[in-house]
């Protein structure tokens, strides 16, 4: 296995019978940045823009909050091509069994039909909230075995 930070060197690219070889390396940086995100990022939202018009990429944070204005948990996701991305959904536990999240789950919805989106989508683990989920409407359009080792990710999804 090589060590975070190396540079690993590849055959150069040839494109086409007139073209340079252009030499390209593999590097693995120690501490990925956001510009390291970016640089993989940009090529590949412009690769989907050309094919399937502008995504529309647009943050979704619902937070829930106590009395005294302290963020005690809540979404974060995205809406993006017509669907919402739930990324995260968390409570304290102190605060959990309220109904807090199904009125946050409520709230996603209607940003996300204010949005246009025609669905929303997440990932959970076994250990966590699949059950939740499938009572507000949602099903399992795929599962990852052994993520973590002896467990199980499932993905669901829900149509507006």
């Amino acid at each position: 296995m090589r060590a975070a930070g190396t540079i690993l060197a590849i055959a150069p690219a040839r494109f086409g019978p007139k073209s340079q070889p252009m030499p390209l390396h593999i590097t693995v940086p120690e501490q990925p940045s956001e510009a390291d995100r970016n640089a993989v990022f940009a090529p590949l939202l412009a690769y989907n823009i050309a094919q399937a018009g502008d995504p529309n990429i647009r943050p979704v944070s619902i937070l829930l909050t106590d009395e005294q204005g302290e963020r005690v948990g809540g979404i974060w996701g995205k809406c993006s091509y017509d669907w919402m991305f739930v990324e995260f959904l968390a409570i304290a536990p102190e605060h959990r069994g309220g109904g807090h999240g199904q009125a946050l789950m409520a709230e996603a919805e209607r940003i996300a039909r204010g949005h246009g989106c025609v669905g929303i989508w997440l990932d959970t683990y076994a250990f966590q909230a699949r059950g939740f989920y499938e009572k507000l409407g949602f099903a399992v359009f795929g599962t990852l075995d052994d993520h973590p080792v002896g467990q199980q990710r499932f993905f669901l999804s829900k149509r507006l």
